[in-house]
């Protein structure tokens, strides 16, 4: 007697939303059922990359994670434009670190200007990551979504003290990622709040808030599973989103990846650990839910790559 695999029936759907324009925009979302079973439903849409770029060259990298970028570091467009032509990026994710007020404190107009150059550089979907300082998030945000009109970015951090402002200002022009603390309720509650606000459901993502193995990544596994399980089996509509994580600044600032072979030759080789931290940090993401993964190494995303292949087989 042949042996049948036991499925579950669905009743719910993960909405699609589409990033970008033209013939390189990207559609996520649409699952039927939970990740890679494609047994039971339809993943019409695979997980999409985003590789990071930085808007000032960082300087508490790993020698490991800064080697691909290090000749493109002090210009975000070109290192935009490396990571799509030479690295393949599906999705790019400019992290605006220097807009902090606790640290550079770029000026508003000067932030919003490198995401437009940085934007016109490249034909890829474009990420805008901020500080989560709300007061300057709300003003670099509503700089960049009108000085790049059009463009269908993605915005976020997008959390609850400040969801009013920046749905006021970006209405339904670009993707907001709306980001809770590794909580299944506070996340749903925010996606009710911001529809409130008068966002439409196919300009909205969810950021769980993730951390890498050994760094609390369990919790974002449950939390990412809980949503899933709500969605598609429960039929919760607040959490029929796409999900982004990123993972990839929370597992390369970790000690097991910053370790040199000399202050602990038995961790082995740092490039290798770092990028292997990385790559299986978010094929756990991925086991999830995860619908767009930021990362940051090419050798990293190139494993990845080849498992989501892979697993659509």
């Amino acid at each position: 007697m042949a042996y049948e695999i036991p499925k579950i029936t669905y009743s719910g759907k993960i909405r699609e939303v589409t990033a970008g324009t033209g013939d390189k925009a990207i559609t996520v979302g649409g699952e039927t059922a939970y990740p890679f079973h494609l047994y039971e439903g339809q993943m019409p849409n695979l997980p999409r990359l985003a590789m990071e770029v930085y808007d000032t060259p960082p300087e508490d990298w790993p020698e490991a994670a800064l080697e691909p970028f290090k000749d493109v570091v002090n210009d975000a467009a070109a290192w935009a434009q490396k990571c799509v032509n030479e690295y393949s990026a599906e999705m790019i994710c400019l992290q605006l670190t220097s807009t902090d007020p606790n640290g550079a404190d770029r000026p508003v107009n000067e932030a919003a200007a490198l995401v437009k150059k940085v934007s016109d550089a490249i034909d890829v979907p474009l990420i805008i990551w901020g500080t989560a300082n709300h007061e300057k998030d709300i003003e670099v945000f509503k700089a960049a979504a009108e000085i790049c009109q059009g463009k269908n970015l993605i915005i976020g951090p997008v959390e609850e003290g400040d969801h009013k402002q920046i749905a006021g200002a970006v209405g339904g022009k670009h993707i907001l990622a709306a980001q809770t603390p590794i909580d299944i309720n506070l996340a749903k509650q925010l996606n009710i709040l911001l529809g409130n606000a008068g966002v439409p459901d196919d300009k909205l993502i969810i950021d769980p808030t993730v951390s890498g193995i050994g760094y609390g990544i369990e919790y974002a596994y449950s939390v990412m599973e809980r949503m899933r399980i709500a969605a598609l089996t429960q039929q919760d509509a607040k959490l029929q989103f796409p999900i982004i994580c990123n993972i990839a600044r929370e597992t390369w600032k970790t000690k097991e990846a910053r370790i040199s072979e000399e202050e602990n030759p038995t961790m082995g080789n740092a490039g290798k650990r770092g990028i292997l931290l990385e790559a299986m940090s978010a094929t756990l993401l991925l086991m999830a839910g995860a619908d767009i993964l930021i990362m940051r190494h090419p050798e990293a995303q190139k494993l990845v790559k080849e498992l989501i292949k892979d697993l659509a087989a």
